[in-house]
């Protein structure tokens, strides 16, 4: 049945396509490191970090432009070089240690208020430090020198540069799609609003959930407090919303769980430094990569599972720690939620809203471009479909969360709100008159461009997505200006390109009254003398 899901899931096998070109990153990191660690006399735990990030970067790399990878052949490097001195400094000073692990977390979230190039940047430097936190404690080295951070250094701009050319060659084979450019992922531009911005209180809700977790995982758990922070970590991080880290919190939860039990289950089958064990690792993470995009819990649980082999194969029997693992997931998966719900929390509804203006946005962009600029029209149906996309993405857990079989009393009582769904909904079936009037327009773009019939009714259902962004800004609608009658002219028989725009036009017009609806004007101030 898991196997007939995936199929549904996956009926192109896309996702199936880029977990092999991830894996072919892992793999040849992998390798790199092995030369390396024999070579140059290192411990395995250099081994451990490079599959670590290359299994990261190979996901993240899809949706790297020129500049993204330019920009990580010099971050991850000085990140991979920063997390191997992190965690020396850990086994030897481990307050400092701690200390220094928040501070880079919470700043590489920081900086994802400077757009989306920081916010990949940030997410490499995110990336040797959740290596830190996946090496058994006892394995890495405290002693040695500096040269195992230079080499850490040199293997990561390996998976960088091994990771590019793999990635770039699969795209121009269309073997996996190409990722959408700079300018389609671009955030629409926002009112300035009070109050902090999301990635500043996202990254002050980690620093908390982190701190939180050190504390207790140190106190209760002094030989593996890793796991309560790597959970916490998890739950934490990528969250969107309240809703979002609650929903996300629960798969991770209830997957690593999983994954914790059927690893502890298997103990002992292999022994340590098993060759077969290592095989096993690699198959369940190219499982855990696949089922990725169906469900955080298999996500979860494979890399839980992952993490329990490992420590099998360094001699740390998962089983004689089942109960630990258990607690310590539990622990911190309450951390991180409670941090995310406690600490300057950020509302669904309030991300669903932001998501919608942007989307509406978008729409406008399209009633007023440039139409003889057939250019300019693809792009502005580009982008907006790109945002009602992210929209979606950011509703999923309402979706999820109402369709909770909730018992007779609760569901009573408690009545979620399906604004943003039904908004969300809208601007789905917006998109087939969208495509519609983009055909139209780019098929005769110089007759519909000074058409005026079909002018006077493309300035209608702008100014009608615009009340709607001020009506979603809870900004007053701009005084009533008089207009003047038209002037008669004398019917024509309707171009078809002509008359497919006006019905696309009418279509978004019924479209926008849904979110009228959903989304009241509030009321026009009225005008002092």
């Amino acid at each position: 049945m898991i196997i007939r899901r995936a199929y549904l899931f996956d009926p192109a096998w896309l996702y199936l396509r880029t977990t092999a070109v991830t894996m072919a990153t892992v793999l040849g990191a992998y390798g790199w490191a092995l030369f390396v660690e024999h070579e140059a006399g290192l411990r395995v735990d250099s081994v451990v970090q490079a599959v670590v990030v290359a299994s990261a970067l190979g996901r993240v790399q899809r949706a790297f432009d020129r500049t993204d990878r330019l920009v990580a052949c010099a971050v991850l490097p000085c990140a991979a070089a920063g997390g191997t001195e992190l965690s020396t400094l850990i086994q030897r000073h481990p307050t400092a240690g701690d200390a220094v692990f928040v501070v880079g977390m919470a700043g590489a979230i920081w900086i994802r208020r400077f757009g989306t190039r920081a916010t990949r940047a940030g997410t490499l430097v995110v990336l040797p430090l959740v290596a830190v936190l996946v090496v058994p404690p006892g394995i890495a080295p405290t002693g040695g020198g500096h040269e195992p951070t230079g080499w850490a250094a040199v293997t990561a701009l390996v998976a960088v540069v091994w990771g590019t050319a793999l990635t770039w060659t699969a795209q121009r084979t269309r073997f996996v799609p190409t990722p959408p450019p700079a300018w389609v992922v671009r955030p629409a531009p926002a009112p300035a609003r009070k109050g902090l911005p999301a990635a500043t209180r996202m990254a002050l809700q980690m620093a908390a959930a982190l701190t939180a977790a050190f504390v207790v995982g140190r106190t209760v758990w002094p030989d593996h407090w890793a796991w309560v922070v790597l959970t916490a970590f998890l739950v934490c991080s990528g969250a969107l919303s309240r809703g979002d880290v609650l929903v996300k919190g629960a798969w991770r939860t209830v997957g690593a769980a999983a994954g914790t039990l059927v690893a502890g289950a298997v103990s002992g089958s292999f022994g340590p430094r098993s060759d077969t064990a290592v095989v096993v690792i690699f198959a369940v993470l190219a499982v855990a990569t696949w089922l990725r995009e169906l469900s955080y819990a298999f996500w979860a649980a494979c890399v839980t599972a992952v993490l329990s082999l490992l420590y099998d194969w360094f001699g740390q029997s998962p089983g004689d720690l089942l109960d630990t693992r258990l607690a310590g997931i539990a622990v911190g998966a309450v951390i991180g939620l409670a941090a995310s719900w406690l600490v300057l929390p950020i509302r669904t509804a309030a991300v669903a809203r932001a998501r919608t203006a942007a989307a509406l946005a978008g729409l406008g962009e399209l009633l007023e471009a440039d139409w003889h600029d057939e250019r300019a029209v693809r792009r502005a149906r580009t982008r907006f479909a790109h945002r009602v996309d992210q929209l979606a993405v950011s509703t999923a857990p309402l979706r999820m969360l109402a369709a909770l079989p909730l018992p007779r009393r609760l569901s009573a009582r408690w009545h979620p709100d399906d604004t943003a769904l039904r908004a969300t909904a809208a601007l789905r079936r917006c998109a087939a008159p969208a495509d519609a009037l983009a055909a139209a327009v780019t098929s005769a773009s110089d007759g519909l461009a000074d058409t005026p019939d079909l002018a006077g009714r493309r300035s209608e259902v702008a100014a009608h997505a615009l009340a709607v962004r001020r009506a979603i800004g809870r900004r007053p609608q701009p005084p009533a200006t008089p207009q003047q009658p038209p002037e008669p002219r004398t019917p024509r028989p309707p171009d078809p390109a002509a008359q497919a725009a006006l019905d696309a036009l009418t279509a978004l017009n019924t479209r926008l009254d849904t979110l009228t609806h959903l989304y009241p004007p509030p009321p026009t101030p009225t005008p002092t003398h």
